[in-house]
Formats: structure tokens, C-alpha cells, sequence
């Protein structure tokens, strides 16, 4: 069994279109949530979205038509992770290497346009790609394209834990010798005015901001991008002399096989137990956990529960945040983010905030780093993912030593 580490990270999101700028803003707090301007998609809602401003798909793209958003984002994501990782990939490590990439909805403006189209503008006739762009697939088969990547390569759709089940897929994959190496990661752009209008009819979208933890919390906010990072076999990349950003250490998932969207603290503290037993680490040994904290009433407190049940006493001593206060949900691709969060907590000695907090919740008692950032020593975290379906997936890093 193979050690992994990471060795590139890649982001688009609503608060930078790279790595350093997300980072940057997760720290100091910035806000990436306002009123949409996708489309049609402004006119579904009065509401804030995490929306990617000022993308510029010509910019990356000498035919960007050829590639839904969700694709163009995680292809994006995908260069930035290979350049940082400095991976050459010739036709032997192609051929051992995997792109996995996780989404919820796959090409949903593809979908959208073409509903419109059809059904509201009476065209006879859609864009003849309609179907390799929308295709759940069409992210991680674009990602394959643009780099060169002949290993394995599939799209994970768990709904919002897709990015993590896909970076979990991966990990075993290297960890195995299956693989060699592995983009792996999360896309979604489903900010359109269907899904919106979706999003809306289950009345758990936010009236004002995304509060995760507090008090007043009362909903949810969507958000789009995309994370990709390059886990890699240890001695692979030691023999290059690779910069070894974090290495991934353990991975537990679980189905609470109770309701379809209702979330269950004994199946969440079972995933979070997982990675722990996978990684062989005590509760106690895990500082950090970059919550799935959406900022609705019943997730915030399933997940507190699951923590003080997964951890017991040492619950109270972790620090808890949810960088969703900031970017939004991402569905798809919110797992993925909020790994490449935990890996810069770690690199850097600074736990993230959770935003727009303003009293404690009896339901939601540990220490959520309330509104400022910490400086703090970070040396294993969690990244939680629990999605609609009772799907939910962790993945657990620390701070690569030798």
C-alpha cells in the first residue's frame, strides 16, 4: 500500500479564479455571495447565489461552445493543479494516471439553454453537442482531453458529495498501485433558472446570507466552481523531488439509508469514524474539521451531533468552521474546495472562519472560529460531505513530515 500525497491544487471559485486568491479571501473573510447575473437565472430569484464573476471562458478556450461551464471550470482547475504539481505526462505516466471528477448536475446550462429553447422559444433544433456537454461525464472526460490523461477515467454524481467520493475513489486508487497518479476533484454550474426555481421550492434557501452554526441561521446559499488536486503515489513523487503540499491519510463513507433528505447524525459520525480507523488515528489527533455546515437548521445540527458523537469529548476541542459561509454551496464541487481549505489550513497555520455568525445555537455548541480567522498549528484535518440520499464521505489529511 502506497502513502499519498498531494502535490497540485487548482480552484475556481466565487472569491478567486485560482488557488492563491481563494485562499487569500477565505482568510480574510471576503464574501463571494450576490445577486446573480447568469442569465435567466437573475430573474428566478431575488436571492444571493455564490456565483464566478468576470470568467472569462474565451480566456482559457479557443472554442469554449465546445464545453458546458461545469466543464470549462474543472479544466481550468486541472491546469493550475498539473502546473503546481510539475507532473510531465508522457505516454507511460499517462497511462497510470486517473481523472475523476465529481458533479451533481453535470452540463446543467447546457440543459437549461436547450429547455428554453425548445420549449419556450419553439425551436426545432438544439446545438448539436447538447448531449456530449451535458452529460454527467463530460467534466471528467474534458479534464482527460485537455491533459492528456489516458488512465482511468469517470465522473462520481453523489449528489453534494460527489468531489469527495471522487478524491476518495482516487485515494484508493493510488494508495492500491492501481494508479500512479490521480486528478481528482469536483465541478458544478448549475446557477440557471431551472434549478433555481428548484432550489427554491424546498423552502431551504437562505432569506438573507448563509449563517452556518448560528443561531438565526435559516438556509442555504448556491454556489458553482470547481477544485482539482493531484494526489500522487509517495515514492513517485519523492523520486522526482516533487513539493509535497499535504498527504492524504485516510477516507470513511456511509449511507444513513433513513430518509432522502433529512440528514442523520449516526450516519455522519460513522463516515467521520471511518476515516479515522482508515487513517489510523485517534480522535483526539484531529485539530481541524472544515465542516459540510450549509447553514440550514436540521444539517448544522446533525453534523454537531455527529462530531460529539464521532469524537466524543475531544469535540469540544477542534476547531469547526464552514468556509460555505463565504462561497456558497457548491454541491458538486463543494467537497473538493473545502479540501483544498483544510490542505491551506494545514500548509499555512491558519484555520478559516466561519462568516456572518452571530450567536450560539444550544443545538450547535463547539468552537465554529467564529468570523475571523485563527492562527492556529494545523496538523491533521477533516473534510466533511453529507449530501441528499444519506450519502456522506470524509476525507482526512495532515501536514506531510517525511
Amino acid at each position: 500500500m502506497s502513502r499519498v500525497v498531494i502535490t497540485g491544487l487548482g480552484v475556481v471559485s466565487p472569491v478567486g479564479h485560482a488557488t492563491n486568491e481563494y485562499w487569500t479571501s477565505l482568510v480574510a473573510g471576503r464574501s463571494g455571495l450576490a445577486q446573480a447575473t447568469l442569465g435567466t437565472s437573475a430573474q428566478a430569484t431575488g436571492k444571493l447565489v455564490g456565483e464566478v464573476k468576470n470568467f472569462d471562458p474565451a480566456a482559457h478556450f479557443d472554442q469554449p461552445a465546445l464545453l458546458d461551464r461545469v466543464s470549462q471550470f474543472a479544466v481550468v482547475a486541472a491546469r493550475e493543479a498539473l502546473a503546481q504539481s510539475g507532473l510531465k505526462l508522457d505516454d507511460e505516466l499517462a497511462e497510470r494516471t486517473a481523472a475523476i471528477v465529481g458533479t451533481g448536475s453535470g452540463g446543467f446550462t447546457t440543459i437549461d439553454d436547450s429547455f428554453h429553447r425548445v420549449y419556450a422559444e419553439g425551436a426545432k433544433r438544439v446545438h448539436p453537442l447538447t448531449i456530449p456537454k451535458m452529460m454527467v461525464s463530460a467534466a471528467a472526460s474534458q479534464v482527460s482531453l485537455f491533459l492528456g490523461i489516458k488512465g482511468p477515467a469517470f465522473a462520481v454524481s453523489s449528489a453534494c458529495a460527489s468531489a469527495t467520493h471522487a478524491i476518495g475513489q482516487a485515494f484508493h486508487m493510488v494508495r492500491s498501485g492501481s494508479a500512479t497518479c490521480a486528478f481528482a476533484g469536483g465541478t458544478e454550474a448549475s446557477i440557471t433558472f431551472g434549478t433555481m426555481k428548484g432550489w427554491e421550492a424546498m423552502r431551504i434557501m437562505s432569506t438573507d446570507t448563509c449563517r452556518p452554526f448560528s443561531r438565526n441561521r435559516n438556509g442555504m446559499i448556491i454556489g458553482e466552481g470547481a477544485a482539482i488536486v493531484v494526489l500522487e503515489a509517495f515514492d513517485h513523487a519523492s523520486a522526482r523531488g516533487a513539493n509535497i503540499l499535504a498527504e492524504v491519510t485516510g477516507f470513511g463513507m456511509s449511507a444513513d439509508a433513513r430518509d432522502l433528505t433529512a440528514p442523520d447524525p449516526g450516519g455522519m459520525a460513522r463516515a467521520i469514524t471511518a476515516a479515522l480507523a482508515d487513517a489510523r488515528i485517534a480522535a483526539d489527533q484531529v485539530d481541524y474539521v472544515n465542516a459540510h455546515g450549509t447553514g440550514t437548521t436540521l444539517n448544522d445540527a446533525a453534523e454537531t451531533a455527529a462530531m460529539h458523537k464521532a469524537f466524543g469529548p475531544h469535540a469540544r476541542k477542534l476547531a469547526v468552521s464552514s468556509t460555505k459561509s463565504m462561497v456558497g454551496h457548491a454541491l458538486g464541487a463543494a467537497g473538493a474546495l473545502e479540501l483544498v481549505a483544510a490542505i491551506m489550513a494545514i500548509r499555512e497555520g491558519v484555520v478559516p472562519p466561519t462568516m456572518n455568525y452571530l450567536e450560539p445555537d444550544p443545538d450547535c455548541d463547539l468552537d465554529y472560529v467564529p468570523n475571523e480567522a485563527r492562527r492556529m498549528k494545523v496538523g491533521t484535518a477533516l473534510s466533511n460531505s453529507f449530501a441528499f440520499g444519506g450519502l456522506n464521505a470524509v476525507l482526512a489529511v495532515r501536514q506531510f513530515t517525511g
